[in-house]
């Protein structure tokens, strides 16, 4: 009997350490599988990574389940903190191609259609770090339009609307896309002169882009644009805003320069840019700026217009002289500081061919400033 029962005995035990065996088997076999099948599903570390203690550049199967997580979860908080992961990890070139080759840009763009702010900040903040890249701004271009629009119609001064202006600047760098602008740039006018100076400048920082691009010229000076704008060009404005304003002015004349058009008195209509930007207030403001305080407002100046007392050729389109001290010159607009005609001279040479005459003009010098000096 003893014997029979050790027998049992021993037979139980290899009943449960062999059933012991099977679940460890089935436990460890079915993690593999779960491995194999969660591989691109969010997991726990792939929260993690949005966590703000995560600083490190991530690798591509990070990036592929942040991706993840981004096009799965409904969490704002979560959909925020993958957004800040991802564009911080834009601003790496190696991860601008990465997440484009991983379908990353139509994931994130697709977040500017949020209607949570901060979300869809955060999607244009990664947009914007995702553009430097060239080619990823051909695939970035599709949202162009849209992001025009929330900049025009949303909250002015707003972090989305400062966000959004950054991505069109950096869309813009090059001449590729700006014809997609071309119809809000009376709008983005209308937003500079009601803005903020945070605004003020990104706007600014916008349309210098446009500026340097001859063929978005006359666009540009086509616009309808309020007469305030001309109120950068006062001499209290933060040199931040004023230096870009002139540097818009010089664009603009370089680009019609090139094409020998200012000379000949292009027709734009009343209450445009060009009308402002060539019309007597505006004169009368960079008379005003000779005697600005700033040196690089001053150097600005002379890129903009000959020295005073200097000799300077003038290609007329019209017989002389002009009033208002205002003269087209084959290096811009050269203003007089005081009334009176332009041309101190009849003498005539060849213009070149489709132009009036050159006949050549002393700037004279204005008296000096009596400003006190405390």
């Amino acid at each position: 009997m003893g014997g029979a029962r050790d027998v049992g005995w021993v037979a139980a035990g290899l009943v449960l350490a062999a059933g012991a065996c099977y679940c460890f088997y089935k436990l460890t076999r079915g993690r593999r599988r779960g491995g194999r099948q969660l591989r691109l599903r969010p997991s726990r570390s792939a929260e993690d990574l949005t966590s703000g203690s995560y600083d490190d550049t991530l690798n591509a199967e990070q990036v592929q389940k942040l991706l993840y997580l981004l096009e799965s979860t409904e969490d704002p908080v979560i959909i925020e903190r993958a957004l800040v992961t991802l564009g911080n990890n834009a601003a790496f070139s190696a991860n601008q191609i990465v997440i484009r080759e991983l379908g990353g840009i139509p994931i994130v763009g697709s977040k500017i259609n949020n209607p949570n702010q901060s979300i869809k900040e955060k999607a244009l903040n990664a947009l914007n770090n995702l553009s430097v890249n060239v080619e990823n701004q051909i695939k970035i271009k599709v949202y162009v339009s849209q992001v025009c629009e929330d900049v025009i119609a949303g909250p002015l001064n707003s972090a989305v609307q400062l966000a959004g202006l950054r991505l069109l600047t950096n869309m813009t760098v090059t001449n590729d896309h700006q014809d997609m602008l071309s119809s809000y740039i009376t709008d983005l006018f209308h937003v500079l002169v009601t803005g903020n100076g945070s605004t003020k400048v990104q706007v600014l920082k916008l349309l210098l882009n446009l500026s340097e691009n001859p063929a978005m010229t006359d666009r540009l000076l086509d616009a309808q644009v309020d007469s305030s704008f001309l109120s950068l060009l006062d001499g209290h404005v933060p040199k931040e805003i004023l230096l870009r304003a002139l540097t818009l002015l010089q664009n603009i004349t370089n680009c019609l320069n090139e094409e020998h058009r200012l000379a000949a008195q292009p027709t734009f209509p009343e209450g445009s840019l060009f009308s402002l930007l060539y019309g007597k207030e505006c004169a009368q403001k960079m008379k005003a700026l000779v005697h600005h305080h700033d040196a690089d407002v001053k150097e600005k100046l002379l890129q903009l217009f000959p020295p005073h007392g200097a000799t300077v050729t003038l290609c007329m389109s019209a017989p002389l002289p002009l009033s208002k001290g205002i003269c087209s010159c084959s290096t811009g607009t050269a203003t007089l500081p005081q009334e009176g005609p332009c041309s101190s001279s009849s003498d005539e040479i060849l213009c070149s061919q489709g132009h009036q005459p050159l006949r050549r003009a002393v700037i004279p010098k204005p008296p000096p400033d009596t400003t006190s000096v405390a």
